[in-house]
């Protein structure tokens, strides 16, 4: 049975937009099995036609020319040439792979308007392109496919009871639930082997590393092809190096000496992994006194938690890792950026080191903070006291994921 994502019900609510639909994200991260799934359930209702462009014979035909795709769906009405209505929605897997992606999507939108609807999933970050934030103005949307957030990962581990009880503990502030421990015992498991489809609907912990060396592999290879990287042993090594720095700064310098490479090839490689391969996440600082407060440098964050363990090849109880805090602040990273724009989300750091994990501004001025803790015994709420006192108007919280009454538990947020 397909379980449903939570992206699932947005792209319905936007069938009916004249826009085009256009689903992005990781490799192997389900967008072909969302594709597969809207497409089923709309046939009963909508004119519909799938197309995967992952068939090369029916890529080579479509860029000799655009018109070709109708000979694997039904052609629609052009608006200005007939009165006719019926509309022709067209799902299109693997976009990417057209030679000209934007010119295709404009092409049909401006010929067919809104008698044909494009929902199309694309791996490569084509949508970055110049010409398709120019060229698509008003005639597509974006929408970001990740891997399973952890509501998502309990469906996909048939835990449907406690998936809803992990929705009462966090819109119930005194909730109290007497399942929180099965919650953690699956919440270490998200936290060791992510989130990938195909890792939450393994049960042996074996192949669950298999299935992510297996995924790491392939996507580097395809990665490295496809954004013609050069140097594939250092493109590697600054993304281990990277997953061994997950909440603290990025100084491309640093890293410049480290591998050796020179700092435009290392920011074209932060670019790959950030924008094309989406394997990392760089959060910027806060700040509103630049010469006190840190400006330039931010912080790095793994899309998903297993394949960051797997490039450091850790996967041992959480109660024996030294990097638990680490893991635990990239989680709370990967959970905040569900919950907010990610415009809204940053760190604050001064020029003497002093440090808030996370600030969320929520209007002009204000908003909250938070600061991650795997225990809460550790905390000092006045350690933080010159970000209170500079900024009053930031509600100011500890995350925790063992906490003795000081801090919000980790599974509340």
């Amino acid at each position: 049975m397909i379980k449903q994502r939570d992206l699932y019900e947005k792209l319905i609510g936007h069938i009916d937009k004249k826009e085009y639909s256009i689903i992005i994200g990781a490799r192997q991260a389900g967008k072909t099995t969302l594709l597969q799934q809207m497409y089923r359930d709309l046939k009963s209702t909508h004119e519909v036609y799938f197309v995967s462009l992952e068939n090369f014979s029916i890529l080579n035909d479509i860029n000799s020319d655009y018109e070709n795709i109708f000979k694997y769906a039904r052609r629609p009405e052009n608006p200005l040439l007939s009165e006719k209505k019926t509309r022709v929605i067209l799902f299109i897997d693997e976009i990417q792979y057209i030679r000209d992606p934007s010119n295709f999507i404009k092409y049909l939108f401006d010929t067919y308007q809104e008698n044909l609807k494009i929902i199309a999933s694309g791996s490569s970050a084509f949508y970055i392109d110049e010409s398709f934030k120019d060229s698509l103005a008003g005639r597509k949307r974006v929408f970001h496919l990740k891997s399973l957030s952890f509501s998502e990962y309990l469906t996909f581990k048939d835990a449907d009871e406690l998936k809803q009880e992990l929705f009462r503990i966090r819109s119930q502030e005194q909730y109290q639930s007497v399942f929180y421990n099965d919650l953690l015992y699956y919440f270490n498991d998200y936290l060791t082997y992510g989130g990938y489809p195909r890792i939450a609907l393994e049960q042996d912990d074996q192949e669950k590393r298999a299935i992510l060396d297996e995924l790491l592999t392939s996507f580097l290879k395809k990665d490295i092809y496809e954004s013609k990287v050069e140097q594939e042993q250092k493109f590697y090594a600054l993304l281990t190096a990277l997953s061994a720095q997950t909440g603290q700064l990025l100084n491309k310098n640093e890293l410049s000496n480290t591998l050796g490479l020179n700092q435009r090839t290392v920011e074209k490689y932060l670019y790959i992994l950030q924008k094309k391969s989406f394997y990392i996440d760089l959060l910027p600082p806060f700040y509103q006194n630049i010469r006190k407060e840190i400006a330039k440098m931010p912080k790095v964050y793994f899309a998903d938690l297993g394949i960051r363990n797997k490039l450091l090849n850790r996967f041992y109880p959480l109660s024996d890792r030294e990097d638990r805090g680490q893991l635990l602040e990239n989680y709370v990273f990967i959970r905040l950026a569900e919950l907010y724009d990610k415009d809204q989300l940053r760190y604050w750091r001064t020029t003497d080191k002093q440090e808030v994990d996370f600030v969320i501004t929520e209007s002009y001025g204000a908003g909250k903070a938070f600061e991650i803790k795997f225990s809460d015994h550790k905390f000092r709420e006045n350690s933080f006291e010159k970000f209170r006192s500079t900024y009053p108007a930031f509600k100011f919280y500890c995350i925790s994921y063992q906490t003795s009454g000081k801090s919000i538990p980790v599974l509340k947020i």
